[in-house]
């Protein structure tokens, strides 16, 4: 029997992301780092999300970097834009003699949205380092957005919700 996305959101206990898709918390480091000299973060997180492919992951940020890690379904394409305005594409999949790679690094204040390539779902883990905290990640304002990056005009307003 082929598992869908609703069998890995049951299986896993996903809960909504704010960003689109499905999420559970996996792991967070006993072991802190210090960010500033009055804030601390765990070393790592990882988590578990699931996008399916009538929604996408809109454009948001953190303030760490990110690491995308392939386990199920279909391809994904990570838009990532840098700090410059650099537009990156990776696509995320098991295909590699297509040129998909099984993870994807995400670096630290880079703009980034995800949509699945197909019908269906992707399930990967994400690694932030040092760890995920809510207050470290910013959804953007699609006007904002724009306005930095003219130039992506159409694929800011095709991953933003505003």
């Amino acid at each position: 029997m082929k598992k869908d996305a609703n069998y890995w959101i049951t299986q896993l206990d996903l809960s909504k992301h704010p960003e689109g898709g499905y999420f559970k918390e996996t792991y967070r480091s006993t072991q802190k780092l210090s960010i500033s000299s009055d804030t601390k973060r765990n070393a790592s997180t990882a988590i578990y999300f699931l996008l399916t492919s009538d929604d996408f992951s809109a454009f948001h940020r953190l303030s760490s970097d990110e690491i995308w890690h392939f386990y199920e379904g279909n391809s994904v394409d990570i838009f990532i834009i840098s700090l410059e305005g650099v537009l990156q594409t990776i696509r995320v999949g098991k295909d590699l003699e297509k040129g998909e790679v099984f993870q994807a690094l995400i670096p630290a204040n880079h703009w980034f949205a995800a949509q699945v390539v197909n019908e269906g779902y992707v399930l990967v883990g994400c690694t932030v380092a040092p760890g995920f905290e809510f207050e470290d990640f910013e959804l953007a304002e699609r006007a904002d957005l724009i306005q930095l990056f003219p130039q992506h005009e159409e694929l800011i307003k095709k991953h933003t919700r505003d």
